[in-house]
């Protein structure tokens, strides 16, 4: 079953109206949401959804502003009020470009906010306003420190984006092995994970993704790497926005009142040529045993959505109809 981009929209919007959001920033959610499905991303699309309004109505999310509560030079600091992760997200990015516009560089650094759904939505942001842009956020305990058993560390979302006449570059990774939006993708499939991305609950690393869910304890990349690169971010983030670090998040029970940065460079001239030459020599290398391709990031989330604008979304239909029903 296929959904158009502007049905799912439709009904998010719908749903959001009906929990007090005022239609502005019900249009904007709603739009994020949908953009997220059409661009491939389901388990931040429709997927979540329905966690998403059963946090509203847990009062976790509230339909507030953000504020601005200091500036220092290029750097600004903001308060997010609980509000919804998307739009916050969204404003941060935008105040970002805007202090990239007049000064050449902007960051933005919010606390109190919400979980942004996909990280990559605010590189594409970026770099549709022609800039290069980085952004980050803190999450739940939800990996384990390199040496350690236990959930330590968050999985803490990394983008990176540059603009790019055919085709923006976007690398939006989580610092686990895999999301755990993935991971959940593959328990519900009952698939194996292609490689381990985390433990089982007796401390064993595991491709089983029902074990890694149930566990919560994913798996860093890089090992050692990802485990120093997790504990960094959040170090950073928690000094910029003076919010909450990931063992303040995990200790509250809930992952609400995040800490995220937003960071948007503007340069006149970003030397397309070069970089078209860098990514005619990545994909010259030939292809390994069953590799369909070799793909620079964004490449293939590009392709997903031209394909899902002219023929529609997949759903899960079950989900799809909850949303129907709300």
């Amino acid at each position: 079953m296929r959904i158009p981009y502007q049905q799912f929209q439709q009904e998010f919007k719908r749903v959001l109206m009906t929990l007090d959001f005022p239609e502005a920033k019900a249009g904007q959610c709603a739009t994020l949401f949908a953009e997220n499905s059409r661009d491939g991303v389901y388990t931040h699309g429709l997927n979540r959804f329905p966690t998403f309004v059963g946090h509203v109505k847990a009062s976790l999310v509230h339909p507030a502003e953000p504020e601005l509560v200091e500036t220092n030079g290029l750097v600004e600091r903001w308060d997010g009020h609980l509000g919804p992760g998307p739009t916050n997200a969204a404003t941060g990015m935008a105040r970002a470009i805007a202090l990239a516009g007049q000064h050449g560089l902007g960051c933005v650094a919010l606390r109190n906010a919400n979980h942004w759904m996909r990280g990559g939505t605010y590189g594409w942001q970026a770099a549709e306003a022609g800039c290069i842009g980085l952004c980050f956020t803190n999450t739940i305990a939800n990996v384990t420190p390199w040496g350690g058993t236990d959930a330590r560390l968050g999985n803490n979302p990394l983008v990176l984006a540059v603009p790019r006449a055919a085709g923006h570059l976007v690398l939006d990774m989580a610092l686990s092995q895999y999301s755990f939006g993935k991971v959940s993708t593959y328990a519900a499939a009952h698939e194996a994970l292609p490689v381990p991305g985390g433990y089982d609950q007796a401390g064993n690393l595991t491709t089983d993704a029902a074990e890694i869910m149930a566990s919560q304890r994913g798996v860093p990349i890089g090992f050692w790497k990802g485990s120093g690169l997790a504990l960094m971010l959040d170090v950073v983030l928690t000094a910029l926005s003076g919010g909450r670090s990931t063992a303040d998040i995990t200790r509250s029970g809930q992952e609400s009142g995040v800490s995220q940065c937003f960071i948007c460079i503007r340069q006149p001239a970003l030397h397309e040529s070069v970089i078209e030459e860098m990514l005619r020599f990545t994909k010259s290398s030939p292809l390994g045993p069953g590799s369909a391709g070799i793909f620079y990031p964004g490449e293939q989330s590009l392709a997903t959505r031209t394909a899902n604008l002219a023929q529609g979304t997949p759903v899960n239909e079950a989900i799809w109809e909850q949303v129907l029903r709300m």
